[in-house]
């Protein structure tokens, strides 16, 4: 039990800095919206037209695009955590793994994925 005490004072702070953000936000802050932020905005489009149109692939191409890295960070964590233990081999299988993810970075890069139009 004595090993789980600063993951229980941890959320106890988290909890109590969460009580305190949101008291001093309901205190402090506006009652009444500004107009601009009662409008939709979504994915730096302005809502014009039927929602019925397609979207666009190029959307989809970016967020699996930003999943892909971001499953990237998923993997590097526990290995960063444990990188002494596995020595060089466990380096050599990491570089090799972003190295894989770079390659298809910049194959992403050249074929223009990353451009926003």
């Amino acid at each position: 039990m004595e090993s789980y005490l600063p993951i229980f004072v941890h959320l106890a702070l988290v909890v109590a800095l969460t009580a305190l953000l949101l008291s001093a936000h309901a205190l402090l802050g506006r009652g009444r919206p500004l107009p601009g932020k009662a409008e939709p905005y979504e994915s730096g489009v302005w809502p014009i037209g039927s929602a019925q149109e397609p979207v666009p692939i190029r959307y989809y191409l970016i967020a699996m695009l930003f999943l892909l890295f971001d499953i990237e960070a998923v993997f590097l964590y526990p290995w960063a955590v444990v990188a002494r233990e596995l020595k060089v081999l466990g380096l050599i299988e990491m570089l090799a793994f972003v190295g894989v993810l770079g390659l298809g970075l910049v194959y992403a890069w050249k074929r223009g994925a990353l451009e926003w139009q």
